[in-house]
């Protein structure tokens, strides 16, 4: 299993950026997948959230009516249109196989890749 996220990089506040996360090693299709992110200091959080088929989506409410998850099942790839930001979303976001059940999100797999960094500030 490999999550390769790609796209970070400096913005000012109220700036856009496009996260895409290419992933390889199980059935694409078949899993729900999530971005999280992890702050300098804080607890990793999921941000969004996409069903196997892209038919639903969830969010944080952080970042609701900003971001937007998205895939592309015949390129494995899952993406995360950022718009809006904030300095409070600077963080490193990480992608993974998994969704969100209920009140709770939960993970296929108990690995992270390398995840790519956003920072916002002016």
């Amino acid at each position: 299993v490999q999550f390769v996220e790609s796209g970070g990089g400096l913005v000012q506040p109220g700036g856009s950026l496009r996260l895409s996360c290419a992933a390889s090693g199980f059935t694409f299709g078949g899993y729900a997948m999530s971005w999280y992110r992890q702050a300098p200091g804080k607890e990793r959080e999921a941000v969004a959230g996409i069903t196997n088929a892209g038919g639903s989506t969830n969010y944080a409410d952080s970042v609701k009516g900003r971001f937007t998850i998205s895939r592309d099942n015949a390129k494995n790839t899952v993406y995360l249109q950022m718009n809006s930001l904030k300095p409070e979303d600077t963080a490193v976001y990480y992608c993974t196989a998994g969704g969100k059940r209920g009140s709770s999100w939960y993970r296929v797999y108990d690995y992270w890749g390398q995840g790519t960094q956003v920072t916002v500030s002016s």
